[in-house]
């Protein structure tokens, strides 16, 4: 049988999304359920790096790395061109501007500080079912039956809300796909140092090595799909990659893979999703978030869940249609202009003499240029910020790094 549960807000899906969107409006004084179908802790297919942006979002809310056991802060990127030029940009202080922290470990203590704020975490039960009222939602979920006044769908690449809602769209694969595994026993440069490798028969894409501490290192590669590499060949290219100097001289010879690999796609296009229906708002992969031009989507989560919190706690229970106004302007003030960009670049950075260009380009601007190139690309300003004189500061590309405790 069935526990009935009313609530405020219930919240879909226990992700950095969720979990943000569950704080910010369980501090705010609303009622809030959150579930998911997974038992936390579960691991999450990532390249587990977090930007500035999502630092930056974690920090708002009063996030204490010291609950992940494996964070690492990074001070600095490699950037290898397709012609095997390496660029080294700096991420230095004051504070922090990129660091790693392995799903596994971040997730689940996201959803632990939920809890302590006083969600109402129901992790293991998923979703199955809702009907919709004009002053209420109620939800069926496992072992639940949830009467909402609004839903936060914060469930994935695959919604099962948007499912439900019928406007879910078939065949829809991403515009992304990565690929990803862990490894230890690094002693080279890759033990400390986050490295991008752009070879030219990734393109439009990317290989990474992301440092973890005791030389543990998350080091996997995403391609765009329509590109070159197919994703029924990643596979075999994921061996080659591994053999490949550059890459073997980065993580130390005698650099050994754990477990096994897994592989994920990543949907990339939130300027044409559906952001909001009716007392339903969509988050995170859910909203198609993620950066068109890196594939990165944890800091775009975190903030379109704060944004969703923050609609709701404006609007109030009996005003769905202007929570959704709300939620749809800022995440269009906050990402579309960026995304658009971000789409520009990844057509220029997609040729191979691209993305030499620019690997030249940032190597030839000394100190300054290659620091603040380096807070560009992990999003500590929006991308597009040159074209957007609205979201100028007087701090622009000045301001410190994060300081989480």
């Amino acid at each position: 049988m069935n526990e009935t549960v009313s609530t405020d807000v219930l919240v879909v899906g226990g992700g950095p999304a969720g979990s943000a969107a569950a704080i910010a409006l369980a501090r705010s004084g609303r009622d809030v359920v959150l579930i998911d179908r997974a038992v936390f802790p579960r691991d999450k297919c990532c390249g587990d790096g977090l930007t500035t942006l999502a630092l930056r979002e974690l920090e708002l809310l009063a996030f204490d790395p010291g609950t992940v056991v494996d964070w690492f802060e990074v001070d600095g990127a490699s950037l290898r061109s397709p012609s095997g030029r390496s660029v080294d940009v700096p991420l230095d202080g004051p504070g922090t501007y990129a660091a790693v922290a392995p799903r596994l470990q971040l997730d689940n203590a996201l959803v632990d500080l939920a809890r302590t704020v006083g969600v109402d975490v129901r992790d293991g039960s998923g979703f199955e079912s809702m009907i919709e009222h004009d002053d209420r939602i109620e939800v069926v979920a496992d072992h639940l039956h949830i009467t909402t006044r609004y839903v936060i769908a914060a469930d994935g690449m695959w919604s099962p809300v948007r499912k439900a809602l019928g406007i879910n769209e078939q065949g829809y694969l991403g515009e992304w796909h990565g690929f990803r595994q862990y490894g230890r026993g690094a002693t080279g440069t890759a033990a400390k140092q986050l490295h991008v490798w752009f070879d030219a028969d990734l393109l439009p894409g990317y290989a990474w090595s992301f440092p973890l501490p005791n030389g543990r290192f998350n080091i996997g590669f995403g391609v765009l799909r329509g590109g070159e590499v197919k994703t029924k060949d990643m596979k075999e290219l994921w061996l080659d990659l591994l053999e490949r100097p550059h890459i073997v001289e980065a993580l130390g010879p005698d650099f050994e893979l754990e477990d096994r690999h897994t592989a994920w796609p990543i949907p990339a296009r939130v300027d044409e999703a559906v952001l909001a229906r009716g007392r339903v708002l969509f988050t995170g992969d859910a909203a198609m978030a993620t950066d068109v031009m890196t594939g990165e989507g944890i800091g775009q989560a975190l903030l379109t869940g704060r944004l969703a919190a923050e609609a709701i706690d404006a609007a109030g229970a009996l005003h769905p249609s202007v929570a959704a106004g709300i939620y749809e302007r800022e995440v269009a003030y906050h990402l579309f202009a960026d995304h658009k960009m971000s789409r520009a670049l990844g057509k220029v950075l997609a040729k191979p003499w691209g993305a030499r260009g620019a690997i030249r380009v940032v190597a030839a601007s000394g100190v300054w240029g290659k620091r603040n190139f380096a807070r560009w690309m992990f999003e500590d300003e929006p991308r597009s910020i040159a074209l957007t004189p609205s979201r100028w500061h007087r701090k622009l590309f000045k301001r410190p790094g994060v300081t989480l405790k």
